[in-house]
């Protein structure tokens, strides 16, 4: 199960294969106060839904949250691993199973790319480090959020006169279906802004190759994102690095891509992700080698 704030996402496998996949509201991560019954109530649900009576499951869930409240998680695994038909539980962070199915269980860097922006790296002793993703207001520099408010910025600055033209400006008119001026209202009374500015990010990417202001916003989102693979690099004792770009964002494709692996070529070896982050968890229930094993709750009854 991959169980965010956003999306609770689950896989039923019998001997590799996938026989069942749903996808349900996510719950509140770890880190709250209710967090831990919700996250188990959501997979109490799941397991619930299996057709028959399930027995012998082994449970592994990428939950957000778990790496910021372990406590939190060593409960969800013990409460879990009391569940009828389940014979083992494996309880990892969301960024552990994402690192998991990008890279395969093995060390490296995993940049994982949406609304926000975090790498997580692993190395050959098993420690993850996490770099940048600290939220819109704080960090996140480089990702959907960043651009779209640096290109609605960028807007504004043209429609006071305090920058240069920029099709961005009538872009955002288009995107949003009100004028400029009504921007901080649309924005001020969403319940979640950074994804509502996230939207832009195409947007940006798309006129870059025209506009001189886009065309600036993305070079200065591949510098931040490559100072975030340096970074990351640095934990990592392997030469050279292996590191996937996983997220949403990658959608946007050559604009932000192409800059970006020139940039962190010198530092990095770039990889295809291997898998998903449910394919993360799939793995961590199985294999109890991979390098990020002190990463993981384990429960069992057998």
């Amino acid at each position: 199960m991959d169980l965010g704030k956003t999306s609770c996402r689950s896989s039923l496998r019998v001997g590799g294969r996938e026989v069942r996949a749903t996808t349900a509201a996510g719950t509140r991560g770890l880190a709250d106060a209710e967090g831990g019954p919700a996250a188990f109530r959501a997979i109490e649900r799941i397991i619930a839904g299996i057709d028959g009576a399930p027995t012998g499951l082994t449970v592994a869930v990428g939950a957000a949250g778990a790496w910021s409240a372990p406590t939190a998680a060593v409960e969800l695994a013990d409460r879990l691993v009391e569940l009828p038909g389940v014979a083992a539980v494996a309880v990892a962070s969301d960024a552990v199973t994402a690192h998991v199915g990008a890279l395969g269980g093995h060390p490296g860097v995993v940049l994982t790319l949406g609304t926000g922006v975090v790498a997580t790296v692993v190395g050959t002793g098993g420690e993850l480090v996490r770099i940048d993703g600290w939220g819109p207001f704080l960090g996140d520099e480089g990702g959907g959020a960043w651009i779209g408010s640096a290109g609605l910025r960028a807007a504004l600055r043209a429609f006071d006169g305090r920058g240069p033209h920029t099709v961005l400006a009538a872009e955002a008119v288009e995107e949003y279906g009100v004028p400029l001026t009504e921007l901080p209202y649309v924005l001020g009374r969403h319940d979640n802004p950074p994804l509502l500015t996230a939207r832009f990010a195409p947007v940006v990417a798309a006129a870059a190759d025209t506009d001189a202001v886009a065309a600036d916003i993305m070079t200065t989102a591949v510098g931040h994102l490559t100072a975030t693979v340096h970074a990351a690099a640095e934990h990592c004792d392997l030469d050279p690095v292996p590191c996937a770009i996983i997220g949403g964002l990658t959608n946007l494709g050559a604009p932000l891509l192409n800059p970006l692996d020139i940039a962190i070529a010198r530092r990095v070896q770039r990889r295809e992700p291997l898998g998903a982050p449910i394919d993360g968890a799939a793995l961590l229930a199985l294999d109890t080698a991979t390098a990020v094993e002190k990463l993981v709750i384990r429960r069992d009854n057998y």
